[in-house]
């Protein structure tokens, strides 16, 4: 769980556009961002788990 005070921090407004921060939008981490679905990518494997993301399916061959 990301801190709440660089949770708040990465909210405002970046006096450049190059430097916004992309964090997952559930549990706030900063990296392995997947920026389609807004979400870290341990968010991502936990919800495509439970089949809450439309369109995802579990990989088998």
């Amino acid at each position: 769980m990301a801190r709440k005070a660089l949770i708040e921090k990465a909210l405002r407004k970046p006096k450049f556009s190059t430097r916004k921060i992309s964090r997952c939008q559930i549990c706030g981490r900063p990296k392995a961002y997947i920026r389609k679905y807004g979400m870290c990518r341990i968010c991502f494997r936990e919800r495509a788990s439970r089949g809450e993301i439309p369109g995802i399916t579990k990989s088998s061959w």
